[in-house]
Parts: structure tokens; C-alpha cells; sequence
């Protein structure tokens, strides 16, 4: 269906552009922190944003391993 294809074209180019400009997804991050991490609690997508933010701005590489 038509409305389908387009959805899935404007996610891709939406995950696209955020990579270029160093926003990482938080999709994967959920992912990670669920493989990698399932003690710790998942930021919310405002703390996350603001995370990513703080780490590209402030100098720090914000990873966790």
C-alpha cells in the first residue's frame, strides 16, 4: 500500500538526516541499553535528546562503553 511505502521512506530519511547531523537514534539506544545493559534504567526520549546534546556541546563523548 501506498501510505505504507511512504511511511517507511519518510523513517528512513527522517534516521538519515539525523545521522548527518550526529543525532543518534534512540531506537538504538533502547536496543543497547536491552542487550548490553538491562540492570540500568532507559532515559526517556527528552533525557536522551538532552544527553546527546550535553555530550556533542559540552565536550564529553557520552558513552557508556
Amino acid at each position: 500500500n501506498g501510505d505504507g511505502r511512504m511511511t517507511f521512506w519518510f523513517k528512513r530519511l527522517r534516521e538519515m538526516a539525523h545521522m548527518m547531523v550526529g543525532l543518534p537514534s534512540y531506537d538504538g539506544y533502547c536496543r543497547h541499553m536491552a542487550d548490553h545493559h538491562p540492570d540500568r534504567p532507559v532515559m526517556t526520549p527528552a533525557q536522551f535528546f538532552r544527553n546527546r546534546q550535553d555530550a556533542r556541546y559540552k565536550g564529553g563523548s557520552g558513552r557508556c562503553c
